[in-house]
């Protein structure tokens, strides 16, 4: 299977995803949310990063709820510039 290369959108926006995921954990560990949502600490270490631009659906829902943010506000904050611009 040949991936597509992501966009500088989705990059930007993978990178916004992290940055807010990281401010919502605020003092909690990268080892306490990953357990409490059943995902490896590598796996939320590369969405926080920025290295996974895209994870899965249930994945940020899952640490949205977590993180008590809600989904609608993070969708809003994570988009692009350019979409931002023209809604």
């Amino acid at each position: 299977m040949v991936r597509v290369p992501l966009t500088p959108d989705e990059r930007e926006r993978g990178a916004r995803l992290g940055e807010i995921l990281r401010g919502a954990r605020g003092s909690r560990s990268m080892t306490d949310v990953a357990a409490a949502v059943g995902m490896p600490v590598e796996t939320l270490r590369k969405i926080e990063s920025g290295r996974v631009p895209t994870p899965a659906f249930f994945t940020v829902a899952a640490l949205a709820t977590e993180l008590s943010l809600p989904l609608d506000e993070l969708v809003a904050a994570c988009r692009p510039a350019s979409v931002a611009r023209s809604a």
